[in-house]
């Protein structure tokens, strides 16, 4: 059941802003700014140094906020997936699917999106218990190919994630996307030190996803 909770709360935060940075002080202040604006979903990266303490911290300061859902991502092999779920992270995202790995996250009950690219990906990751298929890099691609990709496969669900703007989000849900992936086009401003911008950006994507889901 834990795992159905986990994957509802992801599903309701509808944009999941993908974290990166230099430094741990930075990846935390940028999740801070993007929660501020109402962004809910954050896929801490494990490129930014000591990530698993990072998590650890965001789990620990919003563990009363029942929104607020943290997962790993760039997460490359099983022992990096343990490492994130014992930090608490409450889903896994990698760039390609790993067999491992998703095995791994089925016996802790936790979600594991991995990068697909084509529908033969997407069927090993379905026949390998993956809920959610991460569509990366979505902009090789655009909203179209998710109608391509569940025409064969109906039920599967998507996030798509890389070139995925306020202006385009409401074109990627009409599609059939379940929930989306945001990073540079989000947290822009964390690399010039621009928290308040995060923020701003931030309460731009939960704007227009909370008008796109009173019109889908």
């Amino acid at each position: 059941m834990e795992r159905i909770n986990r994957l509802s709360r992801l599903e309701k935060s509808g944009v999941v802003a993908v974290i990166r940075g230099d430094s741990p002080e930075g990846a935390l202040k940028t999740s801070e700014a993007v929660i501020a604006g109402g962004v809910k979903g954050i896929e801490l990266t494990f490129t930014v140094p000591y990530a698993d303490q990072v998590i650890k911290d965001l789990v620990k300061k919003y563990k009363v906020n029942k929104d607020v859902v943290v997962g790993a991502g760039t997460v490359l092999d099983a022992i990096t997936a343990r490492l994130a779920i014992m930090a608490g992270a409450e889903f896994i995202v990698s760039p390609t699917f790993d067999k491992e790995t998703a095995e791994l996250c089925n016996l802790y009950q936790i979600p594991y999106l991995p990068g697909c690219m084509t529908i033969t990906e997407m069927k090993v990751a379905l026949k390998a218990g993956v809920d959610v298929v991460k569509l990366f890099p979505g902009s090789a691609f655009g909203p179209s190919v998710i109608k391509a990709f569940k025409a064969p496969l109906p039920h599967l669900n998507i996030m798509p994630t890389g070139g995925v703007s306020v202006e385009n989000m409401e074109e990627w849900f009409k599609a059939g996307a379940v929930v989306v992936g945001a990073g540079g086009n989000l947290t822009a401003p964390a690399l010039k030190g621009d928290y308040e911008g995060v923020t701003l950006i931030a309460s731009e994507y939960t704007k227009k996803y909370t008008e796109i889901k009173e019109r889908i």
